[in-house]
């Protein structure tokens, strides 16, 4: 299937992009970005932004749709946290994003590594916000109380795709588990925004679509992004449509009627692609 006009991608400064990644290599971390084969890769590195990915880079789940490698987990590197927020403090970050891989392995999920480094940024970076994109924890509440009371300012946890694809597409979650994780942290902490995100173009229909943003929002949901799901590799899920920007902006339109706070919503629209614009929106009172 022949890429449509509208996915085409920018260049971006080939300076801007190796300071990036020599910095990251000086401080031993990894981003999202590089794991994830993101499509704005060149686009975030120019702008001196990227999604910090912690626990390693080897994931304990197989998503059909993820380029992130799953296998032997990483033993955790507690230098890390510590780290991370000295690369949010040389890149003069304004907002910081934080995900990882899965890590069913760990009695806490990794939750515990995810407030220490919330907490290092937060010591360093007193002015920085701070979003992190949790996996499910396994609905683990004692190990999401750790993320909640670490008091970032946006967690993040991606529903991906429409309950009836999760077979196919993400065989090892479990879309009512998704959605039952955005509803508790938003009954434990109100005050802390909660994000998710989606992903079109693997077999869903609208009606599918709509009913997953009426699912989101009935938890609470703040913050929205969809975007057009491109598959990494033949060994992965294919695609199996284009959706046009305008059906997206459709789709945009029908999450703010809906009562989203911030949507992003676009082809080459990814979870943490321009994150800050959501916390500027709510900031600014829109």
């Amino acid at each position: 299937m022949i890429k449509p006009e509208w996915l085409k991608i920018k260049g971006s400064a080939a300076r801007d992009r190796a300071m990036m990644t020599a910095l990251l290599s000086d401080l031993s971390l990894n981003t999202v970005c590089h794991e994830a084969a993101c499509p704005n890769i060149g686009e975030c590195f120019g702008r001196k932004t990227a999604t910090f990915m912690i626990l390693g880079t080897q994931c304990t789940r197989g998503c059909k749709f993820c380029n992130v490698l799953d296998g032997r987990p990483d033993i955790l590197d507690p230098h890390e946290p510590v780290n991370i927020a000295i690369a949010v403090k040389r890149l003069n970050l304004k907002h910081v994003v934080i995900t990882s891989v899965t890590r069913d392995d760990l009695e806490d999920g990794g939750a515990g590594h995810f407030a220490l480094t919330i907490n290092e940024v937060r010591k360093l970076n007193p002015d920085t916000t701070i979003e992190v994109l949790i996996p499910d924890m396994k609905m683990n509440t004692e190990a999401i109380d750790m993320i909640i009371n670490a008091k970032p300012d946006i967690i993040a946890h991606n529903i991906e795709t429409v309950a009836s694809l999760y077979e196919a597409v993400r065989p090892d979650a479990d879309y009512e588990q998704s959605l039952q994780v955005l509803d508790y942290i938003k009954k434990q902490s109100p005050s802390t925004y909660t994000k998710s995100g989606m992903m079109l173009g693997l077999g869903e229909q609208p009606d599918q679509i709509k009913e997953v943003l009426i699912d989101l929002k009935n938890q609470s949901c703040d913050f929205l992004t969809i975007g057009q799901y491109l598959a990494p590799s033949k060994n992965h899920h294919p695609v199996i449509a284009y959706i046009h920007p305008d059906q997206f902006k459709a789709y945009e339109l029908l999450a703010y009627k809906l009562g989203f706070h911030h949507v992003a919503s676009g082809p080459l629209v990814r979870s943490s692609y321009h994150a800050d614009e959501a916390m500027a929106t709510v900031n600014n009172g829109k």
